[in-house]
């Protein structure tokens, strides 16, 4: 099935903003801070959390596989697209996952990329994680279930894997879903969701977890995510029989594509003022940065998958699966920027969803 792209990466089109730096210094424009914009810092220093924010043992370990993807969507903040063939894992570095994994007994490995699939190790690695005894979830963008014969069976192999599938769907219609992540992209997703389905996906007393995550195709923020599931559910049932297990209403973080998107359309200042007036001291203690365990592609350990895409490593000196020291880790001092507004803003928002 056909899907054309919505726009180029950042590095193809040699936009300025492929440079971390750049978002950093955006996010932290002197102009703007504590006349605009209250740093996050400071923030939660008056909210009761004047040393920062502390992690927690890990039980989520998250890996972004590869940046290699099948779609360009529009608001992707870590800038994936079919054009990032370098920025993919090595089976060497899915390996020292994978010890990691097994050393500390860690329950949760979480796939994203990119299209994880698009990884040659990919498969693999799902294997190996699930006779370890890990529970996987694995984010599919589901065109890639239609992208090529050689992903046609993707279904059954995460059935028989157990795996959870974790599947971008940004709402039920086709001008807004085409609109944020390329033409085509809308249908490829529906045949997809029927294909999941037929195997057991979504389907009550499967034991085939189906989950959907929505987030908004402009410059605002998510609306409730039961009443955004509700909707979901009926009207996806109702046109098209799919059903599915929970929605995840994420908001869009002010970095990479979206910020681009940001800027070109004059709502970044908006878009930040919004994300400040939302934040919600309540949302802290579900915030994934304490609980997970972020690695890049090339094996370097952040706090979440947002400080990874802005390259803000963790705050020790082991901060490569190389030296990797959990001890450290666990007593880390999380790193945090303007960005983490995103995060903390309304009911919250993580890889799961909404956190307070």
């Amino acid at each position: 099935m056909s899907v054309k792209q919505r726009s180029k990466t950042l590095s193809r089109s040699n936009n300025e903003l492929a440079n971390t730096l750049i978002q950093l210094d955006i996010l932290n424009d002197k102009d703007k801070l504590d006349e605009s914009f209250v740093p996050f810092r400071k923030k939660i220093a008056l909210d009761g959390y004047p040393q920062g924010i502390e992690p927690v043992y890990p039980d989520i370990f998250q890996l972004n596989i590869g940046k290699l993807c099948n779609q360009t969507c529009a608001h992707c903040h870590v800038d994936a697209g079919p054009d990032k063939k370098v920025e993919n894992m090595d089976r060497r570095t899915l390996e020292k996952c994978l010890t990691i994994i097994k050393k500390y007994k860690l329950p949760i490995v979480d796939i994203t990329g990119g299209a994880p699939e698009m990884n040659p190790h990919f498969r693999w690695f799902v294997e190996e994680c699930t006779a370890a005894g890990a529970k996987v979830l694995n984010r599919c963008n589901l065109t890639i279930i239609e992208a090529h014969n050689k992903y046609s069976d993707l279904p059954q192999f995460f059935a028989k894997n157990n795996v959870e599938v974790v599947s971008s769907l940004p709402y039920f219609t086709a001008s807004r879903t085409d609109g944020q992540r390329g033409d085509g992209v809308f249908d490829a997703s529906i045949s997809a969701l029927k294909k999941l389905n037929a195997v057991g996906y979504g389907v009550e007393g499967s034991g085939l977890t189906l989950n959907l995550v929505f987030n908004p195709s402009g410059a605002f923020l998510p609306g409730d995510q039961m009443e955004l599931e509700t909707e979901f559910k009926n009207q996806l049932n109702r046109r098209y029989g799919i059903v599915f297990n929970n929605l995840f209403a994420i908001t869009n973080l002010p970095i990479s594509r979206f910020l681009d998107y940001l800027l070109e359309s004059d709502n970044y200042t908006q878009y930040m003022t919004d994300l400040i007036d939302a934040y919600n001291p309540s949302t802290i203690g579900g915030l994934m940065c304490r609980n997970t365990i972020s690695v890049s592609w090339d094996g370097h350990v952040y706090d979440c998958d947002f400080n990874q895409m802005l390259d803000l490593k963790v705050s020790t000196p082991s901060n490569h699966l190389d030296n990797f020291d959990m001890e450290e880790f666990i007593n880390r001092k999380i790193v945090l920027d303007q960005h983490c507004y995103g995060c903390t803003a309304g009911s919250g928002s993580s890889c799961g969803g909404e956190v307070a």
